[in-house]
């Protein structure tokens, strides 16, 4: 379990991101953009008190539209100018950071009428937004401290399939885990049959798309046992 000075420092950065979050879903018109997005995030998250990022220059990766089921790294991302319009799908992607304390959260937000909506109408919206929180609610109750990254990542790619999802990330993981240094990360996938329980916090972020649908959805949170074995959500 993370000692309570840990938990303090990362719960802290991690609400602000949250609370970032909240305030773009209320700022976002129809005539932003991807840019417009990312510059109003990098400013709210430097209001909270959180300048500096961990994920190389990228405090906030915003995709929407067209580019809303497109994975890419924050080393190589450069945010568009396509305008959100009355319909569309924006995710952001906040990396705030106060030393070596990370925050990872990211949302998927619907568009209908040119505003972000909690009850969008389109079918697809609703399933894959739904679809990603159930997911959440999941591993609270399924994840264990012996439980191992690539255990986790079978069980979500399973589900993502059975869904009738597919997974868009395009390291092929569904999360990571928090680091001092950013090349130090664990990632949740085939391939890491570390448990879980051994890292501190990790992040959990499927990035799934309808098969045959058109919009990118990814929902992000951070975990960590408490002192009796259970996962707990920052």
């Amino acid at each position: 379990m993370p000692t309570q000075h840990d938990l303090d420092q990362y719960r802290a950065v991690q609400h602000a991101a949250k609370r970032v979050l909240s305030l773009l879903a209320e700022q976002i018109s129809a005539a932003d953009t991807e840019h417009s997005i990312a510059e109003k995030a990098r400013a709210l998250l430097a209001s909270e008190g959180y300048p500096d990022t961990w994920y190389y220059d990228c405090p906030a990766l915003v995709l929407l539209g067209n580019r809303s089921c497109v994975s890419i790294s924050g080393r190589q991302y450069v945010p568009q100018h396509e305008a959100v319009g009355q319909l569309n799908l924006i995710t952001i992607d906040l990396s705030p950071a106060n030393g070596e304390y990370w925050g990872d959260c990211a949302r998927s937000f619907a568009i209908e009428s040119g505003h972000v909506t909690a009850s969008p109408k389109l079918l697809e919206f609703q399933n894959g937004l739904l679809f990603l929180q159930e997911m959440h609610r999941q591993i609270l109750r399924l994840a264990r401290p012996e439980t191992t990254f690539s255990q986790l990542f079978e069980w979500a790619n399973l589900k993502i399939r059975q869904s009738g999802f597919v997974n868009l990330d395009y390291r092929n993981n569904v999360g990571h885990s928090l680091a001092s240094n950013r090349d130090e990360r664990q990632f949740i996938d085939a391939n890491n049959h570390t448990p879980i329980g051994q890292c501190g916090f990790f992040s959990f972020e499927p990035f799934i798309r309808a098969k045959g649908g058109k919009w990118g959805f990814k929902h992000e949170s951070v975990f960590y046992f408490d002192a009796e074995g259970a996962l707990q959500e920052l």
